[in-house]
């Protein structure tokens, strides 16, 4: 399987404010994200432990870039720059596509979702 190479794209740096913290939070992040897919593919014991790994973080990141969309317009209500969610929002989009993008998670991402679904409903209706 292959290993994960996430980054930061430059655009996304380039719409930050000259403020190097932020743009080293953001590299933080990626690189802490990356290492964290790339631990848990190595320790599944094969492809689908590997594919829940990789759709459970794809889930945090789309709950995250829904957090950081809603921020948009009460920040602009309160008459303040959402520059740093959209900065956040956008980063979180990039890095999903980035994770969809490695060979083998293509493969197996919509045959994990399809599994999770079911296993739900299974769930709901047990109860």
């Amino acid at each position: 399987m292959d290993e994960f190479d996430l980054g930061v794209p430059k655009q996304i740096l380039e719409s930050l404010p000259d403020d190097d913290d932020a743009r080293q939070d953001m590299q933080r992040a990626v690189a802490g994200l990356e290492a964290r897919l790339n631990e848990s593919v190595s320790a599944a014991d094969d492809q689908r432990d590997a594919a829940q790994a990789v759709v459970s973080a794809l889930e945090r990141l789309e709950d995250q870039l829904e957090q950081y969309d809603e921020f948009v317009p009460e920040l602009r209500a309160w008459g303040q720059s959402p520059i740093y969610a959209i900065a956040w929002r956008n980063l979180q989009a990039d890095l999903i596509m980035q994770i969809q993008d490695v060979g083998w998670v293509a493969e197996r991402l919509d045959q994990e979702r399809n599994y999770r679904t079911v296993e739900d409903g299974i769930r709901l209706r047990d109860r």
